[in-house]
């Protein structure tokens, strides 16, 4: 038995729901209200300190970090295989997936956070969100400090797009020498990975980077038309089919850092 919980929305939840697409596997499904931080009370942290989603519950196992769920996925089912047959490939795999969560992980949040989420924090002064958002977070508590109730500053958005624009650099190099894949000739763990943070930027309405990184446009193109990306990402699962999208107050750089990663 396969518990996940999990949030729509969650990019970190829709890598997950993608693995288990790919391999066919039944689940049972917990959805968690972000929204009204029902990850963060005692019946969840119990099963996940860090009060994030996603978690697995296997048989009494508990799997918390979505990439560690998704290669403990491929392991406890490995047909069909989501990692590449040898251990210079597995290892190459790994390192881009480390990549993923290092750079445009946290990447996509302030953008999200910006032009979708600040409508929660309306009516709050600065001290009732500190008490009410930021502080009750385990692990997330700087993260809400830096942005505080209005938002990031232009400063911060320029990073992190800049950021962006340096994974999808990083990710044509990859495309470049492999047969149409991140890690090489099969759709793997490292594109379900990517896949979530790509599509955020492309539901923000922020991906004008066609002219610049062709392979990747091309890799979002097919990983969105495999079926496991409808089941993986159904209805509410974009931030633009349940909230109201706003301008960002900066235009993306596309293609400043091409070829440098």
């Amino acid at each position: 038995m396969l518990k996940l919980y999990h949030a729509a929305h969650s990019t970190c939840s829709q890598k997950v729901r993608l693995v288990l697409a790919e391999k066919g596997l039944d689940w049972e499904d917990h959805l968690i209200n972000l929204a009204t931080n029902e990850h963060l009370r005692p019946e969840y942290l119990e099963i996940n300190p860090n009060g994030v989603v996603p978690t697995l519950v296997h048989d009494g196992t508990v799997v918390t970090d979505s990439s560690v769920i998704c290669e403990y996925l491929d392991e406890v089912s490995p047909d069909p295989a989501m990692s590449p047959p040898t251990a210079a490939g597995r290892a190459h795999m790994r390192a881009i997936m480390r990549f993923l969560e290092e750079v445009p992980t946290p990447a996509v949040r302030p953008p999200s956070f910006n032009m979708a989420f600040l409508p929660r924090f309306d009516g709050l002064d600065d001290d009732s969100f500190q008490k009410q958002q930021s502080d009750i977070r385990p692990i997330r508590k700087h993260f809400y400090r830096e942005m505080g109730k209005g938002g990031f500053d232009e400063g911060a958005i320029r990073a992190a797009l800049d950021r962006f624009d340096t994974s999808l650099s990083r990710m044509e190099r990859h495309l470049g020498s492999t047969d149409g894949w991140l890690a090489g000739a099969a759709y793997t763990i490292a594109d379900a990975v990517a896949l979530p943070l790509v599509d955020r930027m492309y539901d923000l309405k922020l991906a004008g980077w066609e002219g610049f990184y062709p392979l990747v446009s091309g890799w979002y193109e097919r990983a969105t038309a495999r079926p496991s990306f409808p089941q993986a990402f159904p209805t509410g699962s974009r931030l633009s089919e349940f909230l109201e999208i706003r301008p960002l107050q900066v235009e993306p750089e596309w293609g400043k850092n091409a070829q440098s990663s």
